[in-house]
């Protein structure tokens, strides 16, 4: 889908496996990164080399690869059906994007990282209030449930 007319045109090759163009997908991790900020900036800042490094490549392997939107929607839909195995499997509950697709979208990225950043230490608290929140909201659905 092209972007309106009033946006710039902007293709910048950096080598052959990061090139940057201004699309949907750079406005879509603008936009993510901003909010990933808001909810939590110093996280969000650790964040941008990874996401910009996501962004890059896999602009330049639409551009390398013939057939590059096959291989990447076969990738995705792997990737949705490790997320339902992995979800149903061990955990025994349904993935969160069946409840928001949307907060499953955008957050779900920013979730893992911020995982990995609790594994190495960061903000215990912080840690620590999140997995009470979630053991709350797991304790909510699952009483929900058992009423229904």
């Amino acid at each position: 889908m092209p972007l309106p007319e009033a946006f710039p045109a902007i293709h910048t090759v950096l080598n052959q496996y990061l090139v940057f163009d201004f699309n949907w997908p750079a406005i879509h991790a603008l936009v993510s990164v901003l909010y990933y900020f808001a909810l939590e900036p110093t996280a969000a800042m650790l964040y941008v080399p990874q996401f910009s490094l996501s962004l890059l490549s896999a602009t330049a392997f639409a551009y390398a690869v013939p057939g590059a939107i096959k291989y990447a929607a076969i990738m995705h839909v792997c990737s949705w059906i490790a997320q339902f195995i992995g979800h149903y499997g061990p955990e025994g509950r349904s993935p969160a994007l069946l409840d928001n697709l949307l907060g499953a979208v955008v957050l779900a990225p920013f979730f893992v990282h911020l995982e990995i950043l609790f594994a190495l230490g960061y903000k215990p608290q912080l840690h620590k209030e999140l997995k009470n929140s979630i053991g709350v909201e797991i304790l909510k659905i699952q009483r929900a449930k058992k009423a229904a």
